[in-house]
């Protein structure tokens, strides 16, 4: 019912998207990426294949069972002749013959034992289901964060605009101010050309922003399967979850972070998947081997042959019958295999002994990050504080003549620099509170399903 509400809710947006300009939030970014995401939708589809091999590698326990029915007919017509035997003619009059064959058997063959080839085969098609499914639900988180991280970056990038064009308005009041004073005298003209570079710089700040915004919105709108032409806005005011974020201690909450890492092994689903691989590569290493083994099968058959059909099954055939079939040279190929597969296996446990260095690298960093970006935040909210108040100090004493414009460009600067960290520090604060959790394996993704 839930997925049905999804693409009920995508063909909405779909539809939305098409006729007109639509506000999308996260959430309904999320649910887009998950919805049209080729990687994911390609291993959800490879899921079905991995669910056919279980039961086909269930089938090799099982006899096959085979049927096999024919009908013949045949007409043989020679012409008459005569023939001499010891001088004397015979006529051979003309023969005409027909014959029809109706034959039904039924076979059914076992293997009995092929050296543990099926058992290892099982247990292989199962490995491959499970790795599959974890690397589903893997997909989804990486997803997921993907989106978060895109999302969040065109919200800063958006956010950064609005300074640039705050910065447009108070360099434009001030040059009108500035060209006021000059006119009465009160203010040099090395101001005002001054004062008209700041503006000119303003402008084209807003300018490169703009830009950056575009470049943000684009990456955003390619990864959710969208058309980049298309006219989209995106919800880019705080909402209570990010309020609530930035409020949070969250160094307090993963202080113990190197108790977590062990956690992490059980929570990572990538982590399990490749576990699952390296399992499926062990199986592998046992069905090569079987070829060293004996092979011995089983058959039972049963079959019918008539010349009529009303005497088909008056005579029949029985037949049982055990095959043994011992290798005893092969040209190595059999030892190639072992080799191939044995060397395929120590790759996998190297794969996974690196991941887990990923892992830990991935946490430890994500930890120091997060501290970081704790410490910036707090500061940099200071920082505007303390940089919008000089700000007013040397605006007021300069429009009382009582300081120099250097003194206002300076302070200005001072406080966009200021207000940029700040939102720089906010979002990635955000972003990072969710790394953390997809780092550790404990991103929540139920609710976007």
């Amino acid at each position: 019912m839930v997925k049905k509400m999804n693409v009920f809710l995508l063909i909405i947006l779909l539809f939305g998207f098409s006729s007109a300009q639509t506000k999308i939030t996260l959430n309904d970014a999320i649910k887009l990426a998950l919805q049209k995401n080729t990687i994911l939708n390609q291993t959800e589809n490879n899921l079905s294949s991995q669910e056919s091999g279980v039961t086909a590698a269930y089938g090799n326990f099982l006899p096959s069972l085979g049927a096999f029915a024919s009908w013949g007919w045949d007409r043989n017509e020679q012409a008459g002749s005569i023939r001499y035997i010891n001088g004397v003619p015979f006529n051979i009059p003309k023969i005409t013959s027909e014959t029809r064959s109706y034959i039904a058997s039924v076979n059914s063959d076992i293997t009995l034992f092929d050296g543990l080839s099926n058992f290892a085969n099982l247990s292989y098609a199962k490995n491959s289901l499970s790795s599959t499914k974890f690397l589903v639900e893997f997909i989804k988180q990486q997803t997921v964060f993907n989106t978060i991280s895109r999302y969040y970056n065109l919200v800063t990038q958006t956010e950064l605009l609005k300074v640039r064009e705050e910065n447009v308005k108070k360099q434009g009041i001030n040059f009108k101010t500035i060209e006021e004073k000059n006119r009465l005298g009160a203010a040099t003209l090395a101001d005002l050309y001054q004062q008209q570079v700041e503006l000119g710089n303003a402008e084209l700040q807003v300018i490169n922003q703009n830009l950056e915004v575009q470049k943000a919105k684009n990456n955003l709108l390619i990864f959710l399967g969208l058309d980049v032409t298309g006219d989209y806005t995106f919800e880019t005011e705080l909402t209570g979850r990010e309020e609530s974020i930035l409020a949070a201690d969250l160094e307090e909450d993963y202080k113990n972070i190197q108790e977590r890492i062990s956690d992490a092994y059980n929570n990572r689903l990538d982590y399990k998947s490749k576990l699952y691989e390296l399992e499926g590569s062990l199986n592998q290493i046992t069905i090569a081997r079987s070829g060293h083994f004996p092979r011995l099968t089983g058959s039972l058959s049963f079959s019918s042959y008539s010349n009529k059909y009303e005497d088909l099954f008056k005579s029949k055939t029985y037949s049982v019958g055990l095959n043994l079939n011992i290798p005893i040279f092969s040209g190595f190929s059999v030892s190639n295999r072992v080799q191939i597969a044995e060397v395929q296996a120590m790759n996998k446990e190297l794969e996974v002994r690196e991941l887990e260095r990923k892992i830990k690298q991935e946490i430890n960093e994500s930890y120091l990050s997060l501290i970081a970006a704790k410490k910036s935040l707090s500061v940099s909210e200071k920082n505007v504080y303390a940089a919008e108040e000089r700000l007013k100090i040397e605006q007021e004493r300069y429009n009382l003549g009582s300081s120099k414009l250097l003194d206002l460009l300076i302070a200005n600067s001072s406080y966009i620099t200021a207000k940029t960290d700040y939102l720089n520090a906010q979002y990635s604060y955000i972003i990072i509170s969710d790394q953390i959790k997809y780092y550790l394996g404990i991103l929540d993704i139920t609710k976007y399903e």
